[in-house]
């Protein structure tokens, strides 16, 4: 994911006080639309052969997405205030995609699926084709925001710090214990830029003083802010748990991913899931459920976009 620290990134995770208990459904458009799930999957093959990166950037604008105010598509809009909010400006991606699904989805089934499903759906498919659980019974049925005007949603005071940010996660209660774990570590995909991680590999004392030096060879202590950097070394673009013996190696990436494995009590979890990568694919797509169920707007609660990137002149 591009400068992709979800924890320090998190868009106003604080307002989020409960999981709405929407009635999502895993067979919500088989009548509908029958063929969705064919067309996204379709489109992101092409996306991804295209450039491997994209199935970590689908699924970073997804969290970033769910955690401001629920699944709802607002991240999509370009007027919406939330795309150009300080944490996501240049550097969340992957609307272009987006755009495409919906243009395929929308030659099929005009007017019936809503750019918030079809980001969810994308998302999933992106993490599969990089080696993740497959999620083919991803739930749907969200509606799109439909408020318009430009609205900055973001935390107040600007970037939230990584140890504040995983606070509020939790009191969110929408991803509670190893969920919670599972889905902050899709860090094992995606690359970041330098400025998210200059302070660790030049002032941190748990890392390894080999990788701190290589990571200094591609992120200078001042100028060249947007270097990118692969968060797992080893495999930056596979989905496995690799990622998780990094952290017992010290060499995690980001300040935050280290945080996991510092002698406090994640690092039981960490160990079971760099010895166990079965276990951390089945708690990931457990974890990504409740994630997509974070306060989806259903019923008459919001519209289905034409455009993801516009609110209707009127609701659909």
């Amino acid at each position: 994911m591009a400068n992709p620290t979800l924890m320090r990134c998190l868009l106003a995770v604080s307002l989020l006080s409960s999981v709405a208990h929407a009635e999502l459904s895993k067979t919500f458009y088989n009548t509908s639309c029958h063929s969705l799930d064919d067309i996204v999957w379709a489109e992101m093959k092409l996306a991804v052969n295209k450039e491997r990166r994209t199935g970590a950037s689908l699924l970073r604008l997804f969290f970033h997405d769910c955690f401001v105010q629920g699944c709802d598509g607002s991240i999509l809009l370009d007027n919406g205030g939330e795309k150009s909010a300080g944490p996501n400006a240049d550097s969340v991606r992957g609307f272009d995609v987006i755009d495409t699904i919906k243009a395929s989805v929308e030659k099929k089934c005009p007017g019936v699926v809503s750019c918030a499903d079809i980001l969810a759906l994308a998302a999933r498919d992106g993490t599969y084709l990089l080696g993740g659980p497959s999620g083919r019974a991803a739930r749907a049925a969200r509606l799109d925001d439909g408020e318009r005007g430009p609205r900055q949603r973001q935390p107040p005071g600007g970037r939230l710090q990584p140890q504040v940010a995983h606070r509020q996660l939790r009191q969110a209660r929408a991803l509670a214990g190893r969920h919670d774990g599972a889905v902050r570590r899709s860090h094992t995909i995606g690359l970041a830029r330098c400025t998210t991680f200059r302070d660790r590999i030049y002032n941190d004392s748990n890392i390894d003083a080999s990788f701190a030096n290589q990571q200094q060879q591609m992120c200078p202590q001042s100028g060249d802010d947007s270097s990118l950097v692969p968060m797992d070394v080893k495999t930056p673009m596979k989905f496995d748990s690799v990622y998780f013996q990094n952290l017992v190696d010290r060499r995690g990436l980001l300040h935050s991913d280290q945080e996991l494995f510092s002698g406090g009590s994640q690092d039981a979890l960490v160990r079971q899931y760099s010895s166990n990568p079965a276990l951390f694919r089945d708690d990931f797509a457990r974890a990504m459920i409740k994630l997509g169920n974070i306060k989806p707007l259903t019923g008459t609660a919001g519209q289905i976009r034409a455009n993801c990137r516009l609110v209707n002149t009127k609701h659909m």
